[in-house]
């Protein structure tokens, strides 16, 4: 039996999930925004969390941490990094390590850029790929604590994960990534069509997550920062990705 997830939102835009293993009533949370919807949801499910897998130290993904731990005593897996402010850890992993939730692996990627302790977590059986703030659905982070060259390796690595390998990322902002990419690319067909299923997705209040990798690399426009037509829609053709996928960025921290 394979694994079932559930979405469900947390604090004002975050994402909240639970991945279960139906054969050893493994629960891991992925982050934990906050502890009010995620207990609601393991409540819901009667499922008991035995894990909480953190991709990074930022208030928003580590504030529940400490009220679900007292409540059951769940393992926290934490980037390898322990100088960042990750309460209770009690594992810390870096690229390559395996996780396990009950039968369920997840593989770990160090993706830095958006801070510089953040992985994610890619359950290869699963095709489920736990991205946080690296990779958003027709968009990406901000790079806070890293570099644009280090963020562009990062969303390389997740680029290249099978096309059906489905994302679960950390916010709802979908709605204004398309807004922003269609600026730059208003001809690119894909992205029209994502637009489309956004607009409906959003007006039935319904999560525009999960979406493909496969799809991410025909309209996330920070995915394709080497494709020629998005260089010189931003006036770098012939310049490095990096330095394209860094004006790209750049843009968006200031629309």
């Amino acid at each position: 039996m394979t694994a079932e997830i559930r979405v469900f939102p947390c604090l004002s835009d975050n994402f909240g999930y639970l991945i279960h293993d139906p054969a050893t009533k493994a629960t891991a949370s992925i982050d934990a925004p906050e502890a009010g919807p995620i207990i609601s949801a393991l409540e819901r499910e009667g499922w008991t969390l035995t894990d909480i897998l953190v991709t990074h130290h930022h208030q928003d993904h580590v504030g529940g941490i400490a009220e679900l731990k007292r409540k059951y005593k769940c393992r926290v897996v934490a980037p390898y990094d322990k100088t960042t402010p990750i309460p209770l850890a009690d594992e810390r992993v870096k690229q390559g390590d395996t996780v396990k939730v009950g039968n369920l692996a997840a593989r770990v990627i160090e993706t830095p850029g958006h801070t510089l302790d953040h992985i994610s977590y890619m359950f290869d059986s699963e095709h489920a790929l736990f991205c946080a703030d690296t990779l958003f659905s027709i968009g990406c982070g901000r790079v806070f604590e890293g570099t644009y060259p280090m963020m562009w390796e990062s969303l390389l690595k997740l680029r290249a994960l099978p096309d059906a390998t489905r994302i679960y990322c950390g916010h709802e902002y979908t709605a204004s990534n398309v807004k922003f990419a269609l600026g730059i690319e208003p001809n690119n067909p894909a992205l029209k069509k994502r637009a489309e299923e956004v607009t409906k997705l959003r007006a039935a209040n319904k999560p525009t997550v999960p979406t493909l990798i496969g799809d991410e690399k025909e309209d996330n426009v920070f995915l394709r920062a080497d494709v020629p037509s998005v260089a010189a829609a931003v006036g770098l053709a012939g310049k490095p990705a990096a330095d394209v996928f860094g004006e790209i960025r750049e843009r968006k921290n200031n629309s």
